[in-house]
């Protein structure tokens, strides 16, 4: 397969998407062809689409015959679509049929790999839909004819992520951080680790057939990490663990307001289930990546005169020598 593939990118302007997008541009990925993004409304592509030889498509990727047009003449292909709320429907739809109908559809066009992302945890008995959904998903891809690499990431965590940002943010204003399922266990991974795994996975052809666990190196307990994200913002918090029932009826409470829930019991019933690595998998030391630890990387957003506001004791010392 030649170095420079031509690559659709479903979810490309997602998390995820735009850190993988601007990762291949920046290896000259798209020097021959084009990465293409499909996407439902062009608007939605607007975070990648003024990168070099990346081409959003408005397309509706759950219709076959649109599927089968963004695919013609591409080599790979990367599934980065997931949702974390809905109902069962949703889920199936997007989970599971998307999936089934992508293998197929990358069969027809003569695609030669898909990587697909998955998550840890997943299983068909799995307490959560989303868990189940996911399972179903990876087991499509896995049975759809053509030769694939599944990821399985922990939490993703990264400058625009929800979560981690979410974590300061809630202790800049809350003196105590009420959390539900404060046991729960991760092990969070850098988002550009993912994205050089799957880049990686694009081209080892070794790597087809295999599913490749991403983590982190370390774990933590959800009230660890809020400590931690607290810790690096300087805006550390007490976290004050909510009983399982309460958890519940904050979850149930939450779907009811108008919007994409922040938790919902769905959620819940996922963080049940560890997100760590199995140990009985590759993980990314397979592909040659060592991953950051989350207090290295995170600094270069959370901490305290990060990003514009670095500039700060450089505006007063500016306006300062000014009043002299």
């Amino acid at each position: 397969m030649s170095h420079r593939l031509r690559v659709v990118v479903l979810g490309g302007s997602g998390f995820v998407g735009r850190s993988l997008c601007a990762r291949m541009v920046a290896r000259g990925q798209g020097a021959a062809g084009r990465i293409t993004v499909p996407t439902r409304r062009a608007v939605n592509a607007r975070t990648v689409q003024y990168l070099p030889n990346v081409e959003p498509v408005q397309c509706d990727v759950h219709d076959d015959a649109q599927l089968d047009a963004v695919l013609a003449g591409q080599d790979a292909v990367v599934n980065l679509v997931a949702i974390l709320h809905g109902n069962a429907a949703a889920f199936e739809r997007v989970h599971v049929q998307l999936p089934q109908r992508l293998a197929a559809a990358c069969a027809r066009a003569g695609v030669q790999r898909l990587v697909h992302v998955s998550a840890l945890g997943i299983d068909a008995d799995a307490p959560s839909r989303y868990l189940r959904s996911k399972a179903g998903g990876e087991a499509a891809v896995r049975s759809g004819g053509v030769p694939w690499t599944v990821l399985r990431p922990s939490l993703i965590y990264g400058a625009a992520d929800r979560t981690l940002n979410l974590f300061a943010q809630m202790q800049a204003v809350l003196p105590v951080v009420p959390l539900a399922a404060a046991d729960a266990r991760f092990q969070p991974v850098w988002v550009e680790d993912v994205a050089e795994a799957i880049v990686r996975c694009l081209h080892a052809p070794a790597m087809a057939g295999a599913v490749i666990e991403c983590t982190g190196p370390k774990v933590y307990t959800l009230a660890e990490l809020v400590r931690t994200v607290g810790a690096i913002a300087g805006r550390a918090r007490p976290v004050m663990p909510l009983p399982a029932a309460i958890a519940r009826l904050q979850a149930w409470l939450m779907e009811l307001m108008p919007g994409e829930p922040l938790l919902s019991r769905d959620n819940l019933l996922s963080l049940s289930v560890p997100s760590v690595a199995s140990g009985q998998l590759p993980g990314l030391e397979s592909l040659g990546i060592q991953a950051g630890a989350l207090e290295a990387v995170a600094p270069g957003w959370l901490a305290p005169l990060q990003g514009v506001t670095r500039f700060i004791p450089w505006r007063a010392v500016r306006l300062d020598s000014r009043s002299r």
